[in-house]
């Protein structure tokens, strides 16, 4: 039996007369999670090994029923610790099985004597999470959250790799935030980014020590999602969003039925980043909140617009991507923007037929707006009322259609959690599947609402289409997504292109790709989504290397295991995902500089066959067998925007 390790401390000389302190550790020891009530302030601090990891950082909240956040006093006689464990199973994010053991901790606080809330605590080998369990005041059984007082203080030198949050109501059609703002990497702390705070996930390194991945899960209609905010001193606190967002509609303030919980915030260390390519503490903390109405099928696909735009939403032309996508052995076409006006619902129905008889399924784009933005594509309309929602879900069903793509919701109000929730709940009753676009983080949604795919929330695929200066910097951002956006939450990023234009015809116009084959391939394995649209075209049957559409024909889109291998965010990475009994090792690189290096693939025995798929210094790839030695290391060479791909 590993030994559980708790205390409570009444140290008056570190604490101050009065003040009371526990400690929570994880089932291992290594990470100690410290809770008192220094000046009757709420605070916490995080360790490892001894070191470090958060200062001292804040807790409490406050709300129209009170102020939470200071004249507080942690009730240590009824701070309640316990072991736990558990397993599920969830082929949709980036580990299938998933076993769970941590420490659980309820840290009760009180104010004027009452107990107004407490602190949950979860802690495992590299994961803390925690939220607020708070109860009503006499016969007060609502309260409105004005502030979150939550919290995390860094040590001096810690760097930061955050996304930008950005004012509301601006960008296409003021359809912003989208959550798509370019990273700040190796900055310095004491910023707040363009003013607006920083997009969740947000990832620090604290010097030599090692690394720290701050998010949140566990988002419904019950709260709002939130932002970070960035302050002096190492501090950054929870924000709640903007009161422009959803074109002024709905609070920014969250509501909360008491007894009620706020969301889970999340906090993956080590030092390394393996814990935090490799966690799943969005999933471990939650559950499901409805059960599926179906066994909902996941898979590859393709769409038309990231190569053809607008102009290719016509029947023959979705008609030959559903083709290509037979030919591919895909599983789905995704129908984009206009399709209700440029093919219409009638011919809409007659592909989705002439698709299953070719064994593809189609999923088609919404546009959710009512009042919150100007986007004119459509459908539009359809999705923002529950009563046209669920009239047009059973034409879906009747139709065959497999799921919906639904974009343009730039808010993370209260208001807008329930949208979200309502389209996936909706959308279940029907047997759809659903991708949100344009949008925010999913926040451990992929287990809370089983027929959940992915969101982009990410500078995705249609940014390559839209300027070169995005496919300058593919091979940048590629780098930073599996430490930071898609290490928290499925990405719906639609890349993987082998077009060496971004054009039908496939020729010098508009933006031009400068990363490699290999690099495309490598990246359809880096990033994960249990469905995946690619940005392949089906000139690419002819035009492109035999292996590498090959190899695209075969790769999966739902891994049972993933093993971080090296890496730094925004210059190279290189991990590792199984699917069934059948490992591949992908990896990219940004830096000017050829990566060269010798990496351990301990997941093969000495002498196992391997393909290699590599990049020569100009770009051009091939693939190799190659027998893993005893040492079962492999050396390996990535050219800048250049990539490597080992199957086995």
């Amino acid at each position: 039996m590993k030994k559980l390790i708790l205390s409570v401390c009444m140290c008056c000389a570190c604490l101050g007369a009065g003040a009371a302190r526990v400690r929570i550790a994880s089932p291992d020891g290594k990470l100690v999670v410290s809770v008192s009530d220094e000046g009757g302030k709420p605070v916490y601090d995080v360790t490892y090994e001894d070191v470090v990891f958060l200062k001292s950082s804040p807790l409490g909240l406050h709300t129209n029923t009170g102020d939470f956040t200071q004249g507080m006093a942690l009730q240590e006689s009824s701070f309640a610790v316990r072991p736990v464990s558990g397993h599920y199973e969830l082929p949709t994010i980036k580990r299938s099985h998933v076993d769970v053991e941590a420490t659980e901790a309820v840290c009760p606080f009180l104010h004027d004597g009452k107990r107004v809330f407490d602190v949950v605590f979860h802690v495992s080998a590299h994961d803390v999470a925690f939220k607020y369990r708070v109860y009503p005041q006499g016969e007060t059984l609502c309260c409105v959250v004005k502030e979150e007082a939550t919290g995390f203080v860094f040590p001096q030198g810690t760097t930061t790799f955050l996304c930008p949050q950005v004012a509301p109501m601006g960008g296409f059609a003021r359809t912003y935030p989208s959550y798509e703002t370019p990273y700040t990497v190796d900055d310095a702390m004491g910023k707040n980014g363009l003013g607006f705070g920083y997009t969740f996930p947000c990832l620090f390194r604290t010097g030599s020590d090692g690394w720290v991945l701050v998010s949140e899960t566990g988002v419904d209609s019950r709260y709002c999602a939130s932002r970070l905010i960035g302050e002096a001193g190492g501090l950054y606190t929870i924000g709640f969003p903007q009161e422009g967002e959803y074109n002024g509609n709905g609070t920014a303030c969250p509501g909360l039925a008491l007894p009620g919980e706020t969301p889970w915030r999340t906090i993956t260390l080590g030092r390394t980043l393996a814990p935090v390519v490799e966690t799943t503490i969005a999933y471990d903390v939650v559950n499901r909140l409805y059960e599926p109405s179906r066994s909902y099928k996941y898979g590859r696909g393709t769409w038309s617009w990231i190569i053809g735009g607008d102009h290719s939403m016509n029947f023959d032309e979705q008609k030959r991507y559903v083709d290509f996508a037979a030919d591919m052995g895909y599983e789905s076409v995704l129908v984009d923007a206009w399709w209700d006006t440029r093919v219409g619902y009638e011919r809409t129905a007659e592909l989705a037929r002439y698709a299953a008889g070719r064994g593809v399924g189609l999923y088609l784009w919404y546009n959710s707006n009512g009042y919150w933005n100007d986007a004119p594509q459509g459908p539009r309309g359809r999705m923002d009322n529950t009563i046209v929602r669920r009239r047009e879900m059973k034409w879906m069903r009747d139709t065959g259609i497999r799921g919906i793509k639904v974009d343009f919701i730039g808010s993370d109000k209260q208001q807008t959690m329930q949208l979200y929730e309502d389209i996936l709940a909706d959308a279940n009753d029907y047997g759809l599947l659903v991708i949100f676009h344009g949008c925010t983080l999913p926040r451990g949604w992929e287990r809370m609402y089983p027929n959940f795919v992915a969101s982009e929330a990410v500078l995705a695929s249609e940014n390559l289409n839209f300027t070169q200066e995005s496919c300058d910097a593919e091979a940048f951002n590629a780098c930073l997504h599996p430490f930071i956006r898609n290490a928290v939450g499925s990405m719906d990023f639609g890349g993987s292109a082998l077009n060496k234009y971004y054009n039908v015809k496939n020729a010098p116009g508009g933006s031009r790709r400068v990363t490699s084959d290999v690099y495309a391939l490598a990246t359809a394995v880096l990033f994960q989504s249990s469905v995946q649209h690619f940005a392949l075209a089906p000139n690419n049957l002819t035009d492109a290397p035999a292996w590498a559409v090959d190899f695209m024909k075969h790769v999966p889109s739902t891994w049972d295991d993933v093993r971080f291998i090296d890496g730094y965010p925004g210059r190279y990475v290189i991990l590792a995902r199984r699917h069934g009994d059948k490992w591949y090792v992908a990896g990219v690189n940004a830096q000017k500089e050829t990566l060269k290096t010798e990496i351990a693939l301990p997941m093969w025995t000495a002498g196992t066959e391997l393909q290699v798929y590599a990049d020569d210094a100009g770009l051009q790839g091939s693939v190799k067998s190659a027998k893993l030695g005893r040492k079962q290391t492999l050396k390996v060479t990535i050219p800048c925007n250049g990539g490597v791909l080992i199957v086995g």
